[in-house]
């Protein structure tokens, strides 16, 4: 595979834009090699700039469930954008969007849109720490919730402890106020309720797409609401992978646990950037105007985002057995890359909620952020390099999680586990 135009746009970037890149896993450091520069998108192709094709099964993180340049959402945008593409002032698209995700989710009440997944959790914090008149926050390691200064936080030495920034910027001071439990074990919650009574919110992925995809269990889930409960205490489900993705519910569709906030991003702005929180009035109405807690942003409810988001929800909705095809898409394409590994006896482990998967190179189940760190990383570099060689476009970390989107076909499908074949029998 030629790459030789990347390589010299990937050097042309290094010397205007930290990296080259503008969000730091783009630059391929987990797995070396050169980033392939995209020209543009096709359904399930991605095209770079030196007329390499390949498969993606990244799709711009996780937006993209109808592929690219879907023609349905192209046309929305396009029509919208004629008529201008910001003005700072409210429309009737922010609502008729609020109206469609509010419709679905029995635990929202009210939403405000916001520009990013980022920007919708720091703002959801920020509200449940106003209700609730207290302070500290617990997440959970391996969970991404952006990068605000909260958020960039490592655990301490103790199994339950408050947490030290793990980025130069972001000052003890704010971190001092997280504490970080471990995904799927509830004990480790309750250390953190027992080292702080001062705790306004819970917040966790309820399908983690950041440690790899590893989804909560449904009784950890369980035990996690009634522990908030007990405490007085916001429970935040980050949704802006999952909402959805993993079911027209997002992960709430999956396990009918209701969280008191939760926040979307991703699919709801159908690839334009968006974010979005939301919850319970009582929780909501102390939102400014209406309430004391303040937030705003001069691009929120942006006109061609909302139109964009429109458009995917309503084809979402019209047609919901969409979640049945593209999970069993994703489920064929786990079984496949599973047989393929077994076939060279490679440790292998594969998961799937709805149209996400996941895989490690690893010999058990991955329930938490410890048991990802064992995956081979090595070999997971290895495969990522040879198969992106075969024109398969994976994820470039194995702390991330895959998508497919109704433009993948089965034929695609086949083609991709035939090239895992090929692939782990050279790295096995």
């Amino acid at each position: 595979m030629n790459l030789q135009k990347s390589q010299q746009a990937f050097e042309e970037a290094k010397r205007y834009i930290p990296g080259g890149v503008d969000s730091p896993v783009r630059a391929f450091n987990s797995v070396g090699g050169t980033p392939p520069f995209i020209e543009r998108g096709q359904g399930a192709y991605l095209f770079d700039i030196d007329g390499n094709r390949y498969i993606d099964y990244v799709q711009s993180w996780g937006p993209l469930i109808f592929g690219h340049c879907d023609k349905d959402i192209e046309e929305a945008i396009i029509d919208r954008v004629k008529k201008g593409v910001s003005f700072g002032a409210p429309t009737e698209l922010e609502t008729q969007l609020a109206k469609e995700i509010v419709s679905l989710f029995d635990s929202v009440d009210k939403i405000r849109f916001v520009n990013s997944g980022t920007e919708a959790v720091m703002s959801a914090l920020r509200l449940a720490r106003g209700y609730t008149a207290k302070d500290d926050i617990v997440k959970f390691a391996g969970c991404y919730h952006g990068h605000s200064d909260s958020l960039l936080v490592s655990a301490g030495s103790g199994a339950a402890t408050f947490g030290t920034p793990s980025s130069p910027g972001v000052p003890a001071d704010l971190t001092k106020h997280t504490l970080i439990a471990k995904y799927n074990d509830i004990e480790s919650v309750k250390r953190c309720f027992k080292d702080s009574k001062n705790i306004a919110a819970v917040i966790i992925e309820p399908i983690a797409g950041n440690m790899g995809l590893v989804p909560a269990d449904k009784e950890f889930l369980e035990e996690l609401r009634k522990l908030c409960d007990e405490n007085n205490t916001l429970l935040i489900f980050d949704e802006v992978m999952s909402g959805f993705r993993a079911s027209l519910k997002g992960a709430q569709g999956i396990v009918d646990i209701k969280p008191d906030l939760v926040t979307f991003g991703k699919v709801i702005g159908g690839g334009m950037p968006v974010g979005a929180f939301g919850g319970k009035e009582e929780i909501m109405k102390w939102l400014s105007p209406e309430g004391p807690v303040y937030q705003a942003g001069t691009l929120s409810g942006n006109p061609v985002a909302m139109a964009a988001g429109i458009a995917t929800i309503n084809k979402l909705k019209t047609n919901p057995a969409i979640y049945v095809e593209l999970s069993k898409k994703a489920k064929r394409l786990m079984e496949g890359f599973q047989a393929a590994a077994d076939a060279e006896e490679i440790p292998f482990v594969t998961e799937v909620r709805g149209s996400m998967f996941g895989f490690f190179f690893s010999d058990k189940v991955v329930k938490n952020f410890d048991d990802a760190l064992e995956n081979d990383q090595k070999r997971f570099a290895r495969f990522h390099k040879e198969m992106l060689k075969r024109g398969i476009y994976l994820a470039c970390s194995p702390f991330e999680t895959g998508f497919i989107s109704t433009a993948i076909s089965d034929d695609m499908i086949e083609e991709t586990i035939l090239a895992a074949y090929e692939v782990m029998r050279e790295i096995a």
